[in-house]
Order: C-alpha cells, then sequence, then structure tokens
C-alpha cells in the first residue's frame, strides 16, 4: 500500500471546544478497512501527536482508537483558557489542520 495523507483517508477530521481548558479532536473513517490501517499503522500515537501539536505528552488527556465509531479521538489541554486574553480560536474549529497531512503508511 503506498503512502496517503490522513485527510485522503479520513471522511471526517475536525475539531472543536471542550470545555474552557480542553481541545478535542475527531478523526472519523467509513470504512472498516481505511479505518485498521490507519490503526496499525502508528501515525497517530501518543509520541507522534505531542509533536505535531508541540505539546509535552502530560498535556494530552485523550489519544485512541474507538472501535464502535471507526474514529481516533485526540484531547489537549488548551495552552490558554478558552476566551482568555490571545486566545486565537476560542471555538477550537481550526485545530485540526495539522492532522490534515499526516502520512499514513
Amino acid at each position: 500500500m503506498r503512502n496517503a495523507r490522513l485527510q485522503d483517508l479520513a471522511k471526517v477530521i475536525r475539531s472543536k471546544n471542550s470545555g474552557p481548558f480542553e481541545i478535542t479532536f475527531d478523526v472519523i473513517f467509513d470504512d472498516e478497512d481505511t479505518y485498521q490501517r490507519v490503526k496499525a499503522s502508528g501515525a497517530l500515537d501518543q509520541a507522534k501527536v505531542a509533536l505535531l501539536y508541540n505539546v509535552p505528552p502530560e498535556d494530552i488527556i485523550a489519544c485512541m482508537f474507538f472501535d464502535p465509531a471507526m474514529a481516533f479521538k485526540l484531547t489537549l489541554r488548551r495552552a490558554w483558557a478558552q476566551g482568555s486574553v490571545g486566545e486565537r480560536d476560542t471555538f477550537g474549529a481550526q485545530q485540526h489542520a495539522p492532522l490534515l497531512d499526516v502520512i499514513v503508511n
């Protein structure tokens, strides 16, 4: 199988607010084979996600695959509280972009 970008494999890649101190990400697949391919690839493990988002591992609250939904779930601590001075994206809707170009083997 050739390498592919996550955005070409997933049906949905999104980020959203998860309270004033967290942001959550969903990567949802529409077929079992693709889901299992991404899951087995290691492309979304905790160490790679920490590097991708430039956060220490302790800021990763959840980094897991959820088989019943054929989805990957990631929750990170926000760098600053939602709505505080310096907040760039209060709804968290623009933070999924780094996931788009993750390469899956």
